[in-house]
């Protein structure tokens, strides 16, 4: 069974993202510019902080983005929701108000860009590789 990731905490939480999706690779970049307060802690789906944190169904499941924060994990839309409830206004707004929408509406719609994500976004050929100044925002 998986094991909750040490820093993900009432103090942070952690994103587990396809690493070489461009969509979950821009994700990334715009959360990190956004989220002043470093919040946030990424992992890539692909990597040794995912095998030993999530069951491998997460793991597999590389359309989903995964969110572990306060313990419970968070899946599809639900993620992003968690993730904007977060950010400063005016996007933690957002959040809230996307949380009103049916989950199985927001879970159609995400599962329509997750479908094709990388023929609209483009693929990597490997994981994204922190710069030196985000490294201690990235668990290996």
């Amino acid at each position: 069974m998986a094991t909750q990731a040490p820093a993900a905490n009432q103090e942070s939480a952690v994103i587990f993202f396809d690493g070489v999706c461009g969509l979950c690779n821009w994700s990334v970049d715009w959360i990190l510019s956004h989220d002043r307060r470093g919040f946030y802690k990424f992992a890539p789906l692909q990597g040794d902080a995912a095998t030993r944190y999530l069951e491998a169904s997460d793991r597999e499941d590389l359309d989903s983005v995964v969110v572990l924060k306060n313990s419970k994990l968070y899946r599809r839309s639900e993620a992003v929701v968690e993730v904007l409830r977060e950010m400063p206004p005016p996007w933690n707004l957002l959040g809230t108000g996307l949380a009103f929408v049916p989950g199985f509406l927001r879970d159609f719609g995400y599962r329509l860009i997750a479908k094709n994500r990388y023929r609209l976004f483009g693929k990597r050929e490997t994981c994204r590789l922190p710069t030196r100044e985000e490294r201690a925002r990235f668990i290996n």
